[in-house]
């Protein structure tokens, strides 16, 4: 068993949750879920869960706090719940470890010396049973583990990534996967409250009031960030989704993962990138400034 504490944050996860969990064999010492208001049996399956881990000398243990941003409640959760490990982890509830990747964790995390202070782990993306490899999904690289108190989550409103205050990161060579359990009526109500927060962002970005990436996550991250915010935005609007598409799903071969590629990349352009140019075109036609968001309603 790994020093190591997760970092789950939860709003009606019951369906993602376990698997969540059992997905790492015992390798994290410590559990932590920040709840934001579950309203399904997420906080049920969480004394379950701990019961079952405490039989093997781990636990998990249940906050509630109420949601103001991803980013607060991610920093919320790792600065507030006595985390004393010698790791930290971020993970989403609907991700999971390989099988390989948590052998690897077991294997290889107690041994890193300083100056390494931060892990980037390979993510893959399960949509509607079907793994995403094509379109320039695969690997997404990602700064997920890191020694607890050098890192925290950058306080942007869209796209947060750790960022690791000192020290340097190393690569693992397994994968996690974000493999969500819920249905496509989820999927696209989720899309449409992060379209919310994209235009906000975007907002933010040009008045200069959101923070920016200091240098400390993925070499990857930073560089598609640069890409939307000097690249992508730059493009007309609505013709920028059709463009996405087309690079998607045609240039980068999307097409190879079948009917769920085709499905995947279609929604991602003209369903999420077509309506945040809408939401976009409609405030700047009005004069408004898109509202703050609250969490997840479904």
């Amino acid at each position: 068993m790994v020093d190591l504490t997760v970092v789950i944050l939860t709003k009606n996860e019951e369906k993602n949750l376990r698997k969540c969990i059992e997905s790492f064999h015992g390798v994290a010492k410590r559990f932590v879920i920040v709840d934001s208001g579950s309203t399904d049996g997420t906080e049920m399956l969480c004394q379950q869960l701990n019961n079952e881990l405490n039989t093997i000398g781990a636990s998990l243990n249940f906050y509630v706090h109420h949601w103001t941003s991803y980013a607060d409640q991610l920093n919320w959760g790792l600065e507030n719940t006595g985390i004393t490990t010698e790791w930290a982890m971020r993970m989403d509830a609907d991700e999971e470890l390989l099988e390989d990747l948590a052998r690897e964790i077991d294997e290889k995390l107690d041994k890193l010396q300083e100056p390494v202070n931060g892990v980037i782990l390979r993510r893959r993306t399960i949509f509607m049973g079907k793994w995403i490899r094509h379109g320039g999904r695969y690997p997404e690289l990602l700064l997920r583990i890191f020694r607890t108190g050098k890192a925290r989550c950058e306080m942007k409103i869209m796209d947060e990534h750790m960022i690791l205050s000192e020290g340097t990161m190393v690569t693992f060579e397994y994968d996690l996967m974000d493999n969500n359990q819920k249905d496509l009526d989820w999927w696209t109500s989720k899309h449409n409250w992060y379209s919310n927060r994209e235009v906000l962002d975007h907002q933010l970005s040009r008045e200069g009031d959101a923070l920016q990436d200091e240098g400390g996550s993925s070499k990857q991250a930073r560089i598609k960030r640069i890409i939307k915010n000097s690249g992508y935005y730059k493009l007309p609007k609505f013709f920028r989704a059709h463009l996405y598409y087309l690079y998607r799903y045609w240039i980068r071969l999307g097409f190879l993962d079948g009917t769920e590629g085709r499905i995947y990349h279609f929604l991602q352009a003209y369903w999420y990138r077509f309506l945040v140019d809408a939401k976009m075109y409609q405030c700047e036609k009005t004069g408004t400034k898109m509202k703050p968001q609250g969490d997840l309603k479904v």
